[in-house]
């Protein structure tokens, strides 16, 4: 009799030939960490913290598994995709983002993303985008982040994109700059 994880559960990544698995990420210690999850579940692990070195490392040795940030450092991350899905259309990739919106999600599946995970992610969620069965849906999160935790994350990563300025972070969120100093006081949601 199969347990419940079996029936929803798509494929190990021991059944693959090929476990090669680039990561694409320009916040080094997520990449970082990541990449050593992922070596642990057994992924062949290569980074880049550009798109450009994403390009170029896709062109070396194109990946059978690809994790890869939207928005990098020096471009688009779809960019990345676009090349992997050109030089081998069955690569199985997931593109990370903290910016989740629709336009982006169908921008992103247009071009060739299996699917679209917003940060933080956790590992198991991405192995489990990463091995889910072309025809199934992956599993949904187990633990997922709470609405609360999802606006406080992204609160604190345009705080972090305006150089902790607080009056910039506040016009950009179009907030007022009270309200925001007291999110920013208090500790993240669970």
């Amino acid at each position: 009799m199969k347990t419940k994880q079996e029936k929803t559960s798509s494929q190990k990544i021991a059944d693959f030939a090929d476990k090669s698995l680039l990561v694409v990420d320009d916040d080094k210690p997520f990449r970082d960490r990541l990449s050593r999850a992922m070596e642990k579940k057994g992924f062949q692990v290569t980074q880049s913290e550009s798109a450009k070195d994403g390009i170029d490392r896709v062109k070396d040795s194109p990946p059978a598994f690809a994790v890869v940030d939207l928005r990098l450092s020096d471009g688009n991350g779809l960019e990345v995709v676009k090349e992997i899905q050109k030089i081998r259309k069955n690569s199985r990739v997931v593109l990370l983002t903290g910016y989740g919106n629709i336009p982006t999600t169908v921008a992103a599946i247009k071009a060739g993303a299996i699917d679209y995970i917003p940060k933080p992610a956790d590992a198991d969620d991405i192995e489990n985008a990463l091995l889910a069965s072309p025809e199934k849906k992956a599993r949904p999160p187990e633990n997922p982040m709470s609405a609360d935790r999802v606006k406080w994350e992204h609160i604190h990563r345009v705080f972090e994109l305006c150089n902790r300025n607080v009056s910039e972070t506040a016009r950009r969120l179009k907030m007022h700059r009270r309200t925001l100093q007291r999110i920013l006081s208090k500790r993240s949601p669970r």
